[in-house]
């Protein structure tokens, strides 16, 4: 496996939750930088007998709402 892919999500408290698309992985942290070093973690303990992916890839999806009044 070349790639991982996870969704990342800002909850509204600022923290982060990454789930992966294709892997049963889910991880979250409170800032990204941990989220980052959480989603490493989460990933060699999957793959904990097996040989990691070559990448990881973090989609930050950010849903914004503007109000106009």
């Amino acid at each position: 496996m070349a790639e991982l892919v996870f969704e990342v999500t800002q909850e509204a408290d600022g923290g982060y939750c990454a789930e992966c698309l294709t892997l049963d992985i889910f991880t979250e942290a409170d800032a990204w930088e941990e989220l980052r070093a959480s989603v490493r973690e989460a990933v060699r303990a999957y793959f904990f007998d097996q040989a990691v992916p070559e990448s990881v890839r973090l989609h930050l999806i950010r849903d914004e709402v503007l109000a106009f009044r």
